[in-house]
Formats: C-alpha cells, sequence, structure tokens
C-alpha cells in the first residue's frame, strides 16, 4: 500500500505543476514539418532524370562495359 500513496502522491504533484507554454499553436508545428518535408521532397524530384541529360557519356562509356564482356 505504500507504493500506491507514493504512486499517487507523485501524480498529483506532476500534474500540479503547469507545462510550459509553446511559442506557437501546436498546428503551427505541423504546418511547418509538411512545408519541409514537401520542400525536401521537391528538391528529391529535381534530381529524378539527371542521368539521361549526359546521354552522350553514358552511352561511351556503356559501349566500353559491352565489348569487353
Amino acid at each position: 500500500m505504500t507504493a500506491m500513496n507514493f504512486l499517487v502522491t507523485v501524480l498529483t504533484e506532476t500534474e500540479a505543476h503547469e507545462l510550459a507554454p509553446l511559442i506557437m499553436p501546436p498546428l503551427a508545428f505541423a504546418g511547418i514539418a509538411v512545408a519541409v518535408f514537401a520542400l525536401l521532397g521537391f528538391v528529391t524530384f529535381s534530381y529524378r532524370d539527371v542521368a539521361n541529360r549526359h546521354a552522350g557519356r553514358t552511352s561511351r562509356t556503356d559501349d566500353a562495359h559491352d565489348a569487353g564482356h
């Protein structure tokens, strides 16, 4: 029973303290996270066709590799 009384005392004491206020509403934090992930997705999407931009280089190296096998 002593452990139960200790637990109740600890819980009531922690509820009595007020948590630190946030600098923004919680939805603002979610909005910032969505914006950051959208920006990172756009940066990743912008690199989708980089290998095909240098077709002359890849065709020469592919021919050199194919000739050896």
